[in-house]
């Protein structure tokens, strides 16, 4: 392992470390994180499913391979007692003064994209 590496791996933000911010990466975590409040909870993959109403082969495939559709995902988390964690999803900039707020309250907010031609 490089030093560049060992630098990275040892750097923490937020609970996820610097290789961790690719999608991958991410849906893995998300994935070990709900398996574990599973587990926690002394539930088996069979009933949370039943409790969920997510199938049972999408929670075994989501646990083996992070992939699950993000209605399913918000159906696990009701019954996992972690809606809360995706109001903090997109919430927007954490400002460090009020002078950031200012400015930010100053500029114009665009109510749509611009076309990428």
């Amino acid at each position: 392992m490089n030093k560049l590496n060992i630098i990275a791996n040892n750097i923490s933000t937020n609970d996820f470390r610097l290789d961790d911010f690719n999608p991958d990466a991410i849906l893995k975590k998300i994935a070990q994180q709900v398996k574990r409040n599973r587990l926690e909870l002394n539930l088996s993959q069979n009933a949370l499913a039943i409790r969920s109403g997510v199938t049972l082969g999408s929670l075994k495939r989501f646990e083996r391979t992070a992939e699950i559709s993000l209605k399913s995902l918000v159906m696990l988390a009701v019954i996992l007692d972690a809606t809360e964690e995706f109001g903090l999803l997109f919430s927007g900039k954490k400002y460090q003064s009020i002078d950031e707020l200012l400015i930010r309250e100053k500029k114009h907010i665009a109510k749509r994209g611009r076309r990428n031609v």
